[in-house]
């Protein structure tokens, strides 16, 4: 029997098997053993089961995954632990207040997505607590974004209507729902699927910074079609181990342009006859995502290894 890891809880699993959810253990083979990680399946593996009774199986079998996000483990600086696997898409919560998402930690959401392919999407949550200025800004936010080509939303997670039409997004799809602790990301789940009912949490008044509610990643199904997998809040976005000439490919307006400059090993910063840069003189590339593009270059973005899309 083949299903789907909905749930890790330390040595034990749920698997769900055409609806129906079973208690699992791994077999003896498939231990830590020679593993790199602390986890040897996570949620969203496809694996194999053999029953022992109706409610309990064993794990057999790990199917190759065609995607994962990895956590550096915080005790063992040497291991990593898997999070979520084989996503359809990623789809990044983000909020201007309450608290706000900066730039950098988007791009770096960005560019861990497009390292492996995975369809990214940026949902701006909290849009009801926007004043004018505010507004003015998110809408500036948002035409960097999807000119760089990624559809952008901005919601509310009590407008009804709003989270209504968001369902065409997740529909059919198995999606990593990501971001800050405190920006609404359960709130939002429970909106958008109310048989679910997610503990929400409150703003640390101190910081303006969510608290943890979601400790370890969990998979949710969705009414109308598809499911969605909710991950503990992220403070820091890290990145994967990359060169310096591969930043550029996970941009995609500079990867678009780079083909064009006189130099194969251009890097896009002062290389005479660079047509990234003719580009961003000519404002056909924001400044916002040349600048990050620059500081991930210069390493100032690339020291934090906590969180990587694989």
């Amino acid at each position: 029997m083949q299903g789907t890891v909905i749930k890790s809880t330390g040595s034990n699993y749920l698997v769900r098997v055409d609806g129906k959810i079973y208690n699992c253990k791994l077999k003896g083979k498939l231990r830590l053993d020679g593993r790199k990680t602390t986890n040897p399946t996570a949620v969203g593996d496809l694996v194999d089961i053999e029953l022992e009774n109706e409610t309990d199986a064993n794990i057999t079998k790990i199917h190759p995954r065609k995607n994962y996000i990895i956590r550096k483990s915080l005790n063992l600086s040497k291991q990593a632990h898997i999070l979520a696997s084989n996503m359809d898409q990623a789809v990044l919560i983000a909020t201007l207040v309450s608290p706000r998402t900066s730039l950098g930690f988007i791009d770096r959401f960005l560019i861990t997505a497009e390292a492996y392919r995975i369809p990214a999407k940026i949902i701006f949550n909290k849009c009801d607590l926007l004043n004018e200025e505010l507004l003015a800004m998110q809408k500036h936010i948002i035409a960097i974004y999807e000119k760089a080509g990624y559809p952008c939303f901005s919601v509310s997670s009590y407008q009804k209507d709003q989270i209504e039409a968001m369902r065409a997004i997740f529909k059919d799809k198995l999606t990593l729902i990501a971001g800050h602790s405190g920006v609404g990301k359960s709130t939002f789940i429970n909106a958008l699927e109310p048989t679910l009912t997610i503990k929400t949490g409150e703003i640390s008044s101190a910081h303006a910074k969510g608290m943890h509610t979601t400790t370890f990643a969990e998979l949710h199904p969705l009414s109308f079609g598809g499911d969605i997998i909710d991950t503990p809040g992220i403070k820091e976005l890290g990145l994967v181990e990359m060169k310096k000439e591969e930043v550029g490919h996970y941009f995609p307006e500079i990867r678009d342009r780079m083909n064009d400059c006189k130099f194969n090993n251009c890097l896009h910063v002062n290389e005479p006859k660079c047509a990234v840069r003719d580009a961003y003189e000519q404002g056909e590339i924001a400044v916002e995502r040349y600048e990050s593009y620059l500081k991930i270059l210069s390493g100032e973005e690339m020291d934090w290894k906590e969180w990587e899309i694989k």
